[in-house]
């Protein structure tokens, strides 16, 4: 996995532009910290950062070929689970690659034979630009789900791009401004985003399963894929079937590297499932065990409590899972300190405030995982793809009127400073961005109203709610060199599992039925049966009295860009209340009262460190 930026610009020579775009590339440095490559030319610079995954010696970026009159250059972040189809294809219609078997090569020969209609030919996660010279042409794309990031912006004859806004940022033309829109989606659907929303004002993000192509003739973007509702004609045997055929065959696909793999396991249906057949190809293909990854925090032996939405812990499953599978496992332990500390980590990596200790936990499991893997696959996805978070099965979430994993908004208004609530009208605001969301959703002629109602649900998750997860997998991983693959987001996977009826996909009484009996077999009976528990949070109250004392802090502080923002008084009388009012997911269902505060925090380092300007 790389990172990749550069622009295009009408007016200026680019060729005197290298100490610009060596910048830009520097702060992509730790996506792909093994190489740097610069391609310049009179109207385009394209940089990139790599990290080896494949093809160590032939992948190198950027990446130039020639067909005809035409010049082709790449610059590339992802990986194609199908290179090796492509290539034989592409053979066949008599390309000659130079590379051993790096997709960057069969990814900008197919753009090269067929145009932007390549992408539909991709199984993969990427987000790429090609730039045409003798067309003076620039192309963008990124997958289906949005795996990959991809930023963009127009600054006067100047096109930008990114897979950070960091990166977009280094360039001269472009300032840390935010209105009221970008003010709305931090302190409203934050940490979540609007799709294609950039947060600072004039910069977007590419939508999932669309391209761009920026000429002289300005943009056009064109949606290359969307979910398509049809009736599901499969029985429940077949269906089942074939979830597990597909499945298995993406796992076995995102295996391929020339670094070490790994897995990422909590001991859930998710993850197991992923170790439990990455295991069995590690052992049929006579490579030594796999080695998995968990991750814990000091003190949640003794302070875990369960409730609704973290019904057990994760540590016995974990050694049941990795027993049954003969894995090498790593378990990693958190401090409450490092936790703390990592916040700020996690802001940097992000570019944005995110999922607070959600973030900054994974921000340093991936650093300790790197020092023994540089490919790991992870269980993201599953419960937005077959239906597995609280709100698909609680009536009263699944009848809000709104997103039901974002709730409380009356009262985090309240804490708002009364300038800003009426500059951004939360209510207002995210009512308008519900509505917008319904308005997409594909529906399904004659379907009955409970069954439409969780085919709503089911598109504002994997719209709104798990691009959240995906970006705070990408930016937390890359931060540190490592790869993520998420195999329940094979495009086939999803294009099959939409169309499942609701009564299929929770066949057998369970959540994620149709999953759990495409996997009898596969898991130990106790792991398939065992009930969702979310991503691990620490339960030390050691943590809560961390963040408090941070947000004092910032409260005593008059030079703090965050006394604009909130109600003081009320922000105070909070943090120093014995009773947290916040005493229930406010997003998600992980983020608390500690995470609400842990969440102010780095809304506040963010405006200090990206030195924000508020339009």
């Amino acid at each position: 996995m790389c990172g990749i930026t550069g622009w295009i610009d009408w007016e200026k020579d680019l060729n005197q532009q290298r100490h610009t775009l060596e910048s830009m590339i520097e702060t992509l440095a730790y996506r792909g910290p093994d190489a740097a490559g610069v391609w310049l030319s009179t109207r385009a610079a394209l940089g990139h950062r790599r990290l080896v995954v494949v093809d160590p010696s032939g992948g190198g970026q950027p990446m130039t070929r020639r067909r005809g009159e035409h010049t082709y250059t790449i610059t590339y972040n992802g990986e194609l689970y199908n290179t090796l189809d492509l290539r034989r294809e592409l053979e066949t219609r008599g390309y000659n690659f130079l590379t051993k078997n790096s997709d960057t090569e069969a990814l900008l020969f197919a753009f090269m034979e067929w145009g932007p209609a390549c992408v539909e030919r991709f199984n993969g996660i990427f987000a790429f630009a090609i730039w045409d010279e003798s067309e003076q042409s620039l192309f963008l794309a990124r997958d289906r789900l949005g795996v990959k990031p991809l930023f963009y912006t127009q600054r006067g004859s100047a096109f930008i791009f990114g897979s950070e806004l960091k990166a977009l940022l280094a360039h001269p033309e472009v300032r840390p401004e935010v209105g009221a829109e970008g003010l709305a989606e931090i302190f409203v659907m934050g940490p979540s985003r609007t799709p294609g929303h950039g947060i600072f004002h004039g910069v977007a993000e590419l939508r999932p399963g669309h391209c761009l192509t920026y000429s002289r003739s300005g943009v056009q973007i064109q949606r290359y894929w969307a979910l398509e509702s049809q009736r599901h004609e499969d029985d429940l045997d077949t269906t089942a079937a074939h979830v597990r055929e597909l499945f298995q065959d993406t796992v076995e696909r995102q295996l391929v590297a020339d670094v070490p793999v790994c897995t990422l396991l909590s001991g859930g249906l998710d993850s197991s499932a992923i170790t439990a057949l990455a295991a069995r190809a590690f052992k049929k293909a006579g490579l030594e065990p796999l080695h998995t990854y968990s991750v814990d925090y000091v003190g949640n032996d003794h302070h875990f409590q369960p409730n609704r939405f973290e019904t057990s812990a994760d540590e016995p499953w974990v050694k049941r899972v990795s027993d049954s599978f003969g894995t090498i496992h790593h378990r990693i332990l958190i401090d409450t300190p490092q936790l703390a500390e990592a916040l700020v980590s996690a802001v940097r990596a992000n570019d944005l405030p995110g999922m607070a200790d959600v973030d900054s936990s994974l921000y340093l499991f991936c650093h300790e995982i790197k020092k023994g893997a540089t490919v790991a696959l992870s269980g993201e996805s599953a419960d937005e793809i077959f239906g597995g978070y609280p709100w698909f099965h609680n009536k009263e979430m699944l009848e809000s009127e709104t997103f039901p994993w974002i709730s409380m908004v009356r009262d985090r208004t309240g804490l708002l400073s009364p300038e800003l609530v009426e500059l951004i009208k939360p209510e207002e605001y995210i009512e308008e961005r519900y509505r917008e969301a319904l308005s997409e959703v594909p529906r399904l002629s004659g379907e009955q109203p409970a069954e439409a109602r969780i085919r709503k649900i089911f598109y504002l998750c994997i719209t709104r709610f798990m691009p959240t997860l995906l970006d705070r997998k990408d930016r937390m991983s890359m931060s540190n060199g490592l790869e993520v693959r998420v195999p329940y987001c094979d495009h086939r996977l999803a294009e099959y599992a939409w169309n499942i009826p609701w009564s299929m996909k929770t066949c057998d009484g369970m959540e994620k039925g149709i999953l759990r009996r495409a996997l009898k077999g596969v898991l130990p009976d106790d792991v398939l049966t065992r009930r969702k528990s979310p991503y691990p949070k620490t339960h030390n109250p050691a943590y809560l009295t961390a963040v408090k004392e941070w947000v004092l802090s910032i409260l005593d502080d008059r030079t703090s860009p965050l006394h604009l923002l909130v109600n003081t008084a009320k922000l105070r009388s909070m943090v120093q209340s014995s009773d947290m009012v916040f005493d229930r997911p406010w997003f998600g269902q992980l983020m608390r009262g500690p995470q609400l505060l842990a969440y102010l925090a780095q809304v506040d380092t963010w405006l200090r460190e990206y030195r924000v300007v508020i339009r």
